[in-house]
């Protein structure tokens, strides 16, 4: 699964320092760069290569309500698309129809894995989940999305969340919880480390072996 941040601290599309500048399509943006790198190595792990794609923070057509849980190409019965360039072919479709808003918030896309990653498992009917979620940085609900996490420390889940630009990664690397545990507001603690957080620039121009260790 794969969920993409568009909210308006992204900047605008058309204006060349976006995160989701599509002016020049000779040159990939920083989104299309990471879904492609981050892509192909999670995809190794997916037997069918068929992935739901999210996206969270935009006002969408024709009312022009915020979603922060939208399926990326438009069609919220079946969100799954075929492999990577599917992915970005979603992308793209999105970024020309939507309107870049706010605010950041991670907490509806969570639950919305968690309810997925909570289906019946049975011995010959046994899945494990991988929510990929590309963002630009800080957000606005985090003890929601710490609930919604130690929730999903009880699933068969795993969450990667990719840091595009250049923002302020704090509350990423709280969610990493490799120093400390993540803890609920009712006090239950996560009860294993499900999130990884990379930030994209570190590792734009190393090999895909290098990202995927």
């Amino acid at each position: 699964m794969v969920a993409i941040d568009f909210t308006a601290s992204n900047g605008s599309p058309n204006t060349p320092t976006s995160l989701h500048n599509i002016s020049n399509p000779s040159t990939p943006n920083e989104y299309v760069r990471a879904i492609t790198t981050v892509g192909e190595i999670l995809s190794s792990y997916d037997a069918d290569k068929l992935f739901p794609v999210y996206g969270f923070g935009a006002k969408l057509p024709p009312a022009w309500n915020v979603s922060h849980c939208f399926a990326l190409n438009g069609n919220p019965e079946q969100p799954e698309v075929a492999g990577v360039q599917g992915i970005l072919n979603a992308y793209y479709q999105a970024v020309n129809t939507v309107q870049l808003y706010g605010p950041t918030m991670f907490s509806h896309i969570l639950k919305a894995t968690n309810t997925i990653a909570n289906q019946v498992v049975t011995q010959h009917k046994q899945k494990y989940y991988v929510l990929l979620i590309l963002t630009d940085g800080i957000i606005n609900d985090m003890q929601d999305t710490i609930n919604a996490i130690v929730t999903g420390s009880d699933l068969p889940l795993s969450i990667v969340i990719v840091g595009v630009g250049n923002a302020d990664f704090s509350n990423m690397r709280t969610l990493d919880a490799d120093d400390v545990a993540l803890k609920s507001f009712t006090g239950k603690v996560m009860s294993r480390d499900i999130v990884q957080f990379v930030p994209f620039s570190d590792f734009r121009n190393m090999p895909m072996s290098v990202l995927a260790r």
